[in-house]
């Protein structure tokens, strides 16, 4: 192993140990909190909300691995979830960013161009927020009017988004991008085929999420036709208002406040923080497990070849 390599990897697992203690700082600094929460809900109830949630990081995880097969970067089922399960661990660190280098050093490692790694992640990124908003937009203005009248102004940013999910939008923003920090093009440009099934993982992990968030509330007490609708805009607008708060480690307080506007008015009172709480606290868990899965799994990286971002800089 060179000295770089040997660099990379030491710096990996010094982000790694430093997201975990951020995660357990959240996970104390609510202890008391947090305790009273589960003891309001059944084991049934918090294992099916803490399954539900999980299976809804695996379809993002499915999307972003899309995107990178459509970008020309083939990867297998098992290194693509071990490297979004450990670097995911970087989004608790503040800043946001490290669980972007995180994730492109570790793809290098599957012999990704960096440029092309950078490239899917910002798909995903850009495909989650868009379809984030367009289920709060879906779901909430005719159910939630605390949302509608407090994030009223996101609601129209939806189909904006959406649309610029087009592959000739999305190319020549990432073509861009790449030409100011001096890189080559893309040179193998996602499709049409590949954003659309893209979409359809990110969709899935919305519902998830939402059946997530749908079975604590009805454990507090909420009920009704509407509560699914609710329960899943609530969860796609709190997680919108707690990614654009850059510098909050896992978007936490903004998005605890924002699935509290929304669920005051359908649940008891008292009940929204509890939820909120429950469901921070069983997302974490979702993460720690991932990684730890993941590391588990191991794997063997091939050898990195040089890549073609690299070595167009290059010459």
């Amino acid at each position: 192993m060179n000295v770089k390599a040997l660099a990379v990897r030491t710096v990996r697992v010094l982000l790694v140990l430093l997201a975990l203690g951020f995660c357990a700082w959240s996970l104390v600094s609510q202890w008391d909190a947090t305790v009273r929460a589960f003891g309001q809900m059944s084991a049934g109830t918090l294992l099916g909300a803490f399954a539900f949630g999980a299976a809804g990081l695996f379809a993002w995880m499915l999307g972003w691995r899309t995107f990178l097969v459509g970008l020309g970067s083939p990867m297998p089922l098992k290194p693509a979830f071990r490297i979004t399960a450990i670097s995911a661990l970087g989004k608790y660190v503040p800043g946001k960013v490290w669980a972007l280098v995180t994730q492109i050093e570790m793809a290098r490692e599957h012999r990704v161009p960096r440029a092309r790694s950078f490239s899917a992640t910002m798909l995903a990124i850009a495909t989650s927020t868009a379809c984030g908003l367009a289920v709060a937009a879906v779901t909430l203005p005719l159910s939630s009017a605390a949302a509608r009248e407090r994030y009223w102004w996101l609601f129209p940013l939806a189909p904006v988004l959406l649309a610029c999910l087009h592959p000739r939008i999305v190319t020549w923003g990432l073509d861009t991008a790449l030409r100011l920090v001096r890189r080559p093009p893309l040179e193998h440009p996602v499709g049409l085929g590949a954003t659309l099934v893209a979409v359809v993982w990110t969709l899935a992990g919305w519902l998830l999420f939402g059946v997530h968030l749908w079975l604590l509330c009805m454990a507090v007490g909420g009920d009704g036709p509407s509560l699914p609708f609710v329960a899943t805009g609530a969860y796609a607008l709190a997680f919108v208002a707690g990614f654009l708060v850059f510098i909050a480690p896992g978007g936490i307080g903004a998005r605890e406040g924002a699935m509290v506007v929304v669920l005051s008015p359908v649940l008891p009172a008292g009940a929204p923080i509890v939820v909120a709480l429950a469901s921070r606290v069983l997302l974490t868990a979702a993460d720690l497990l991932g990684a730890g899965v993941a590391v588990l799994l191991g794997g063997r990286p091939r050898p990195p070849a040089p890549a073609q971002d690299e070595v167009s800089s290059a010459t």
